[in-house]
This record gives structure tokens, sequence and C-alpha cells, in this order.
């Protein structure tokens, strides 16, 4: 495994492999305003939600790594302590790549890269029109992470007002990741979309209790079969199927073919029927895989006492 010590390579290695490796990342596209009243609009990688109550959200403006110098996005925080959080969906990544172009201070990036100012309703720095989501913000601190090349700002900001596009939410006035069509920061020039194909779901572990990886019979969890995944999704349900449950599956002949053509041979089974509850696990299918598993398993119950 490479081993990298941040105090033994340059800013710019380190760089890349941190952002290389922390991705993908969601995009601030930060409008702001001077004290003159100059706009001034940039994305910025290094952003999340940090808090709902209050409504927070952090974003880092670092120093050039070339020059040190700090960007006018900061500086005009230090001015006016107020931004607009625009998410950046595909319909606007490459204006958006476009923005962040180094341009002097009097140019104003509205107009370089196409975007249509709206006025804001709480705050002075515009907001970006073609953006799904926009997030008027109030700056509560700036936290300099460091001085030299490279070293981050850290802008604290409250949400005092968003604004969604209606197009992109779903019957249930939720958003819905497939309509806003959201793109994110990787290492070098990559993005990642967040379009249907990519899309996948995870039941998270507080809608339950989750008996656990541990709890997971020996014969399954060392399968050769399944993954760590697989063996997470089993860990997530609540309690085993009940002796009886699988009885009756075994009975109804839904893997019938398996035991007729694989016989006594308790290890080609077993692999058979573990590819076989690992298509289904990837199909979200947990409980019927469940079965299938414990059906192995009564399997060599059977056979170990003669039957």
């Amino acid at each position: 495994m490479l081993v990298i010590n941040p105090r033994e390579v340059p800013v710019s290695v380190l760089h890349s492999y941190l952002l290389g490796a922390v991705a993908p990342r969601p995009i601030a596209f930060a409008s702001t305003i001077d004290k003159k009243g100059m706009p001034n609009l940039a994305p910025f990688s290094f952003f999340n939600v940090f808090s709902s109550n209050p409504p927070t959200v952090i974003f880092s403006p670092a120093r050039s790594g070339r020059t040190g110098k700090t960007k006018h996005t900061y500086d005009n925080i230090l001015e006016v302590p107020e931004v607009v959080i625009n998410m950046v969906n595909y319909a606007m990544v490459h204006q958006t790549s476009l923005a962040g172009t180094e341009y002097p201070k009097d140019v104003n990036e509205f107009v370089k890269a196409g975007f249509t100012p709206l006025e804001s309703v709480m705050v002075k720095p515009f907001r970006v029109k073609e953006s799904p989501v926009q997030l008027e913000c109030r700056v509560k601190k700036v936290m300099e992470l460091g001085s030299e090349g490279g070293s981050g700002n850290l802008i604290i900001c409250e949400v005092v007002l968003m604004h969604i596009n209606e197009n992109v939410l779903n019957e249930a006035k939720q958003v819905d990741p497939d309509k806003i069509d959201l793109v994110a920061r990787l290492g070098g020039n990559w993005y990642s979309r967040t379009n249907r194909n990519s899309l996948f779901e995870v039941t998270k572990p507080a809608a339950n209790l989750g008996i656990g990886i541990d709890q997971i019979p020996e014969y399954i969890r060392n399968s050769n079969v399944l993954t760590g995944n697989n063996l997470g999704q089993l860990g997530n349900i609540e309690k085993l199927p009940a002796e009886s449950e699988v009885t009756s599956f075994i009975n109804s002949g839904a893997i019938n073919e398996a035991f007729e053509i694989y016989g006594t041979n308790l290890n080609k089974l077993e692999n058979h029927l573990h590819h076989l509850a690992k298509g289904l696990l990837e199909n979200g299918k947990v409980e019927e895989a469940w079965k299938v598993l414990l059906s192995a398993g009564g399997k060599h119950q059977a056979m170990g006492n003669g039957q």
C-alpha cells in the first residue's frame, strides 16, 4: 500500500491525492458581491451541509496553490458576509467550469459564463437562475486554516432561504435525485453524475436493529461467493426467517432443481445456492436470499443426520 506523509510531498502532489481519494464532492457554486456591488461567481468542491438546525453549509475557497493568493469569493465575503450557494446539475456543468476560470476581479462571471442573475430576497448576492436549488446564506464565521498556498478558508454559512425548482421534485414534493441530475467533482478533470444509471439504494440501519454480520451462520459468513456488501445486507435484517418459513420455502419447490442437480454434493450445492442468493441480494430481495441460504444449511443438517 502506498503511504503518503503530507509533510514529505509537495502540496500539489498531496492535493491531487486528496481530491482523487475524497470523492465525489458536491459543488458549491458561490455567488458573492463586494462592497462596491461587483458580483462574483465561482465553483468550489470543498463543500457540504453540516447541520439542519440551524441549517448550516460550509465551503472553502482555498488559497491558490501557485501564488498563495486568496480567491475573490473569499475577499468579497470579508467585505459583504453573505453568499448564495447554487447547486450544479449536468445541464450547467460546462458553464460552471468556465466560471471557475481565474478572471480579473472586474470581470463579471455571470456575463462571461452566460448565466442569468436573479435578485435574492434576504441577501445581496445574486442567485443563478439556471441552478435547480439556490441557498441564500449569511456568513456566521470565517476560519483561516493557514497562510500558505493551498490553505483553506472555511466559510460557515447559515441558510436563511431556499429556492427549489419544482421541476426537480417528485409527487411527494421531495427532491428527486434523477430529476435534479446533480454533478460532483472527483480528481483531475473528472466529474460524476447522479442519473438513474448511477443511483442505487441502501436501506438505512436506523430503520431497524440489524442482527449484524457476527450473527450470520459461519457457513454463510465465510462464503467464497458472497461479498462484504452482501453480508452487510444480510446483517441488516431484524430477525432470521423462522424454521417453518424456510421449510415451506423448500417444500414450495423453488430450489428443487438445485437439489436434483447436485444431490448429495454439498459443496457444489452450497456454491450454487450462494450464487442464487447473491443474485437475489443484488435485486434487493433480502428475505428471499436468506431463505435460500438457510435452505443450504437445512440440507447440511438433513444429510448429516442421514436423512
